[in-house]
């Protein structure tokens, strides 16, 4: 109803001229609401046998009848709402056309308000129809019955849209670094990548992928019935080329090799790209093929440091090459106010120190975002250089240089984070202590299975997976990934670096008791007790003190906190005092290590 108020509409009336003019308000018609009814007529609406037509005839959506007469000088206007849904939850209107006690719709503005307001699915469903009156007088409009309750002509018909594109739900690459394009067309292993929206509404498909080890990379793309019919009946002509036939050509269009004639396929050239980087619009028919050259490592400059060319400011990375995992992260402290800066390779920091500043990557957006994308400096119109307020505790900045793109998240961590997985049937949360606030976290716990972090002891929320690496360690990511694999089942410390999105794992293959019993020169070693979790061992020890340590190694011990031999109930890693019995004899130890202010032994004399 309220798109009649910013509209104008010439009202159908041959015997005089009467015109809608903008209204702040729609009152209701003095014309009762009873003396108009509706028949619905529209059965079914097939767009496409409509628009092929010499001349599309409009639609004929119902038949009015009036049971008195409008006031002089009145005439009818319609309004049809168009909706998938019979509750009308999501609907457009458009305009009707009223002549001759007939309600029609212009077909072409039926396709247009579908398309543009309801989906870009070509696809046959049913609409639902309702149509809203007016009575027009002059320049006043009036609707008739009360405002969002009086609908006419409620109807539900088969509709057919005019065929727009046709996109299907998953595209591939066949060829590329595989050089059996039969056998890449059967596995479909290079799957471009794409949202959860439905791919008419979001037609961009992305995928990277190795570029050949030798000679040029040649490749073709495909959808499932392409690759189908190359891996069951040998059909090739269903893949996707290129328009014009410039195998290298970087963007335009695409089409068919039944609709092109030859195979049309893609070809970058040896020595252009480690990684190739390929973005599709199905909708349009379009690509764009990109060369993806990824530094071994990149430098912060500014925020916290200095803008020159040190390269102090080092962005960490996982131990896999870049190729495969392309994301790289720099955690820094907050400073309370306003901190700016940008980052770049060697080559770029290198030209700082020369003059030269434009060789630095710079963000697209406003520089206070978030997230968003980045480019060298040359290709944007001045610095660019990223922000932030400076308030947090500390930020982390990630950047992927596959797909140039960034996130900053500010961090103010507590002192927890939480490992949960396998070994506790996924219902135990773990805690790791972090007391310094900066996303370093430790612990020792059983593991035996998939596992992963969380910032919550009750809900999952914000938890961290794994991206790469091996059993013993990797990067992480916030959602979206998988579990954290397997490590082997044993007792673990566990170091967790939810700033720099890492962990890594030390497998504590025992600890001992070392102490002036045996002279500080031996281990009495211990075993870990599952069913209990905790270390076992009986010995004889005397009462001038010992220790616990980690894999027969100083490096790890544990001794009573603050300088109390006799903390049993609070040992620590950090220098602590050589615990003390009262008596020389034999006694059971039963360890407990989990993480500080949480580690304790029982010593039971025998």
């Amino acid at each position: 109803m309220m798109a009649l108020l910013s509209l104008v509409f010439a009202a159908c009336n041959q015997d005089f001229d009467t015109e809608f003019v903008q209204q702040t308000t729609l009152p209701e018609s003095t014309f009762p609401v009873n003396a108009v009814s509706v028949t619905p007529t529209a059965t079914a609406i097939n767009l496409i046998d409509i628009l092929a037509a010499e001349e599309p005839q409009p639609i004929e959506v119902g038949q009015i009848a009036l049971s008195q007469s409008l006031p002089a000088n009145t005439v009818l206007k319609a309004e049809v709402q168009v909706s998938r849904d019979a509750d009308f939850a999501q609907f457009t209107t458009i305009d009707g056309n009223v002549a001759d006690n007939k309600i029609t719709i212009d077909p072409a503005t039926l396709s247009d308000a579908y398309y543009g307001s309801i989906t870009k699915n070509p696809a046959a469903t049913n609409l639902y129809l309702r149509t809203l009156l007016y009575t027009v007088t002059g320049s006043a409009v009036a609707i008739i019955g009360t405002p969002g309750q009086n609908y006419f002509a409620a109807q539900n018909v088969p509709f057919t849209p005019e065929f727009r594109a046709n996109i299907s739900p998953a595209y591939y690459i066949v060829g590329g670094p595989n050089s059996d394009w039969a056998g890449s067309a059967a596995g479909k292993a290079i799957k471009f990548s794409h949202s959860d929206t439905d791919v008419y509404e979001d037609p961009i498909f992305t995928v990277i992928f190795d570029a050949a080890a030798e000679g040029d990379t040649w490749f073709a793309i495909g959808d499932d019935a392409a690759c189908d019919a190359i891996a069951n009946d040998g059909v090739w002509n269903k893949l996707l080329g290129i328009v014009g036939g410039n195998s290298q050509a970087t963007e335009g269009q695409i089409d068919f090799r039944y609709n092109l004639g030859s195979d049309n396929s893609f070809c970058v050239p040896a020595g252009t790209a480690k990684k190739i980087k390929v973005t599709l619009n199905m909708l349009e028919y379009t690509f764009k093929v990109e060369a993806v050259n990824i530094a071994d490592a990149y430098y912060l400059i500014g925020g916290p440091g200095e803008w020159n060319n040190s390269k102090d400011q080092k962005f960490s990375h996982s131990s896999a090459s870049v190729a495969d995992d392309p994301v790289f992260t720099y955690v820094f402290a907050g400073s309370g106010s306003e901190m700016w800066f940008a980052f770049g390779d060697e080559e770029a920091i290198d030209a700082v120190g020369e003059g030269t500043w434009n060789k630095l990557f710079g963000t697209r957006g406003d520089s206070k975002d978030l997230s968003g994308s980045f480019d060298r400096r040359y290709n944007l119109d001045g610095d660019h250089s990223f922000c932030v307020d400076g308030t947090a505790k500390f930020y982390r900045f990630q950047v992927n240089m596959a797909e140039m793109t960034y996130t900053i998240t500010p961090l103010n961590f507590a002192e927890y984070f939480y490992e949960i997985g396998n070994e506790g049937g996924w219902g135990i949360s773990h805690p790791l202590y972090g007391p310094a606030g900066d996303g370093k976290y430790l612990g020792y716990y059983y593991l035996d299975g998939e596992f992963k972090f969380k910032p919550n002891a009750d809900n999952w929320d914000d938890d961290l997976e794994y991206v790469t690496g091996d059993n013993l360690g990797g990067t992480l990511q916030s959602t979206g990934g998988p579990n954290c694999p397997d490590p082997g089942a044993g007792f673990y410390q566990i170091n967790l670096d939810a700033a720099g999105m890492s962990y890594s794992l030390t497998k504590v293959e025992t600890i001992s008791i070392i102490g002036d019993f045996n002279g500080w020169g031996g281990d009495v070693d211990m075993t870990y007790n599952v069913a209990e979790g905790c270390w076992e061992a009986t010995a004889d020890v005397n009462a001038n003190g010992f220790k616990f340590r980690m894999n027969h190694d100083w490096t790890i011990s544990w001794g009573g906190a603050n300088g109390d031999g006799k903390a049993y109930g609070n040992l620590t890693q950090n220098n602590g005092a050589n615990i003390i019995v009262d008596s020389d004899g034999t006694y059971k130890f039963q360890l407990y290590i989990s993480y500080e202010g949480n580690n304790k032994v029982v010593i039971t004399k025998q």
